[in-house]
């Protein structure tokens, strides 16, 4: 009786290691798929929420502080409408701690980050409460002078994903205690990752005295690169005490937020 007979294919080292590649190449994109975009769709949800909870707490405090003011003198009705604007000056707190919000309607009608005090990616930069931070070097709102924020493009929710989508004339906002700073977007320069005479008083001029109120917002560029830096200047255009309301761009924003 014949014998039957099975044929056998040997295993192949590279077949086994192709195929291991193969399976460790997936898992690293859906990785980098979660970290990139899930992690920030996710991140910059939460750090939506805890902006609007945050600037709640924040809200309430402030309007008991303002109730327990005088009221402040109205304007005289021949006041010049072309004099210099002269806002309050917020108050730095201390590191890593929160003291306004960023609202930006390019970036979404929803679009409310709070700003913490430094650059600190793990207290500030890198948090999913912040994300927004404030450069302790440079000015406060209401002082002549440069308010410079950074956040991340990407990762950790991508703060500034959008700056790159500002134009001419846009609305940038800060709220404080005192009420909201209204800057007007003016134009994007881009550096190199050394080119810090851009958090200068008056940007890239070191010998020049501020004569104006300027934002400046700082991000990595391109997108998942660390390779030079976006900055977007911006002019403070108006201010609103909190005593008269938030600025009508804003102000469902602001209702919806219960602020």
């Amino acid at each position: 009786m014949a014998r039957s007979t099975q044929s056998t294919h040997p295993v192949s080292i590279t077949g086994v290691l192709g195929e291991l590649l193969i399976t460790a190449g997936v898992l690293v994109m859906l990785f980098l798929g979660w970290y990139v975009w899930l992690n920030d769709i996710v991140t910059g949800s939460v750090q939506q929420g805890a902006a609007v909870d945050v600037q709640r707490e924040l809200q309430q405090e402030w309007e008991d502080d303002l109730a327990a003011q005088p009221e402040p003198e109205p304007e005289p009705d021949d006041a010049d409408p072309g004099a210099p604007l002269d806002p309050p000056v917020a108050i730095a707190p201390a590191a890593g701690e929160r003291w306004g919000a960023l609202i930006v309607p390019r970036f979404g009608e929803d679009y409310v980050r709070a700003i913490g005090e430094g650059v600190d990616p793990a207290t500030v930069l890198n948090s999913r409460t912040l994300g927004v931070g404030h450069y302790s070097d440079t000015q406060m709102p209401g002082e002549l002078g440069n308010v410079a924020l950074a956040a991340h493009r990407n990762t950790w929710g991508g703060a500034f994903s959008e700056v790159g989508e500002l134009q001419l004339g846009d609305s940038l906002y800060i709220e404080t205690r005192d009420g909201w700073y209204q800057y007007g977007f003016r134009g994007l320069e881009y550096v190199w990752p050394s080119g810090v005479d851009v958090l200068l008083p008056v940007p890239q001029a070191p010998q020049v005295e501020p004569g104006e109120h300027i934002l400046t917002l700082t991000t990595c560029n391109p997108r998942f690169s660390t390779a030079e830096r976006m900055i977007a200047y911006a002019v403070l255009e108006d201010w609103h005490p909190r005593s008269g309301g938030a600025p009508a761009e804003i102000s469902e924003l602001v209702q919806a937020s219960g602020r």
